[in-house]
């Protein structure tokens, strides 16, 4: 249980501390010309992988798992999941 009493498996963020490794089959790849920078990746990604840089959204490629909550949340379809060539 978390702190503010809400079941889960493990915290937020937990891959701060953990690579994402060999497992991730999709990852996110941004159109920074649709992108109208609202933060909305940013706030809504659970492992909060993906920083502002330069003025541009960029995902951690090291901790991001892959999950697609970015490309669902964002309202231009600036975030495309692409499978990830290994």
């Amino acid at each position: 249980m978390s702190k503010c009493g809400v079941r889960m498996v493990v915290e937020p963020g937990s891959t701060e501390i953990t690579k994402t490794g060999a497992w991730r089959t999709f990852v996110p790849v941004f159109d920074q010309d649709k992108c109208i920078k609202c933060s909305l990746c940013e706030i809504y990604c659970p492992e909060s992988c993906i920083h502002q840089i330069e003025g541009d959204f960029v995902p951690d490629l090291d901790y991001c798992k892959g999950c697609s909550v970015c490309a669902h949340e964002c309202p231009r379809g600036a975030i495309t999941m692409v499978l990830e060539d290994k």
